[in-house]
């Protein structure tokens, strides 16, 4: 067993039109390199229009994204600009299934672009330029990614780890974090409830400002806890894997 492999990991199954999920991604962003070599982030697809709720309703997300904006100032929001709606998000999925096969760098990278590019530029994620656009501004090695983002054994891919997150490991909403072996932990978050476009009820504030920091810091503490106290296996590999050509 190498070093790399002893690294306990941090599932995070997200939804790319999701606010909570973009205010989750820039607090796991800003405490992830705190654990470096001790904790390995992996984003998880979780499409919605598949395995959830459905595709994007813009009324329902312009609702929530003040009460978000709200609990995390770091987090870039802007009003939605009339440059079309994304009715699916499932190119972004793929793109950032395809940058994790480059590096897991480069996956986390073009997570997070993709949501900023969403919420702070209003930028249309559903369309496939708009995904090649943002793959570019991450150096992508382009010749990978542009030869997979055309075949359907990325999409394939993605609705697999979307099934495995719904199936066996029982996600049922987004964001969901949890170690390895299923145990789920709680961002610290107040989610918001929607009826016909409006927020009828919000929960608890959990936190603000740095205190919002220390317990996403804590996830990842209890993280390491476990895997020292040997209560869950190192993961196992379970995502379908496409060789990358060798750019050289």
């Amino acid at each position: 067993m190498t070093e790399e492999t002893k690294i306990p990991e941090l599932w995070q199954w997200a939804e790319y039109f999701c606010p909570w999920c973009y205010i989750a991604a820039v607090r796991l962003r800003k405490i992830m390199p705190e654990f470096e070599g001790r904790v390995r982030l992996r984003e998880r697809a979780f499409p919605l229009e598949v395995y959830g709720s459905g595709a994007p309703i813009r009324q329902d997300i312009i609702s929530e994204i003040w009460l978000a904006a709200l609990q995390e100032p770091a987090a870039e929001f802007e009003a939605f600009p009339d440059r079309g709606w994304p009715s699916s998000t499932m190119p972004a999925f793929e793109a950032a299934w395809i940058a994790r096969q480059q590096s897991a760098a480069l996956g986390h990278e073009v997570d997070f672009q993709i949501r900023k590019a969403f919420f702070a530029d209003g930028r249309n994620i559903g369309r496939r330029d708009v995904i090649v656009e943002i793959a570019q501004e991450c150096d992508l090695d382009m010749g990978h990614f542009l030869r997979l983002f055309e075949t359907q054994e990325v999409e394939f891919a993605v609705l697999e780890e979307g099934k495995l997150g719904k199936e066996q490991y029982r996600v049922r909403g987004v964001p969901t974090i949890m170690a390895s072996d299923g145990t789920k932990f709680r961002h610290p978050i107040a989610y918001a409830d929607i009826l016909e476009g409006k927020v009828y009820s919000v929960g608890k504030l959990p936190c603000c400002g740095e205190t919002c920091y220390e317990l996403t810091r804590d996830i990842f503490e209890q993280t390491i806890q476990r895997a020292e106290e040997g209560q869950y296996p190192h993961p196992v590999k379970q995502e379908h894997n496409l060789n990358r050509e060798n750019p050289n």
